[in-house]
């Protein structure tokens, strides 16, 4: 997947990003219901790369976050 072929309107910001420069993830929630994959980018660096993960892989993730399985 490249991220190139989503449109800069489709990605969203997640909730959890603060807005200072930091941890900003985006992803695309439109791309998920066409492909089924869900594109994860750094909003820092919106020409850089991106990852795709499958949406069991992606939950996996949120829930192990939510659940603090992160904290430093």
């Amino acid at each position: 997947m490249t991220h190139f072929s989503i449109p800069a309107g489709d990605w969203h910001k997640s909730s959890y990003s603060q807005g200072n420069g930091g941890e900003c993830v985006e992803w695309a929630p439109s791309h998920v219901a066409a492909t089924g994959e869900v594109p994860v980018r750094d909003s820092k660096d919106p020409h850089g790369p991106a990852l795709s993960f499958s949406p069991a892989a992606w939950s996996g993730f949120v829930t192990a976050v939510k659940s603090g399985d992160f904290s430093a």
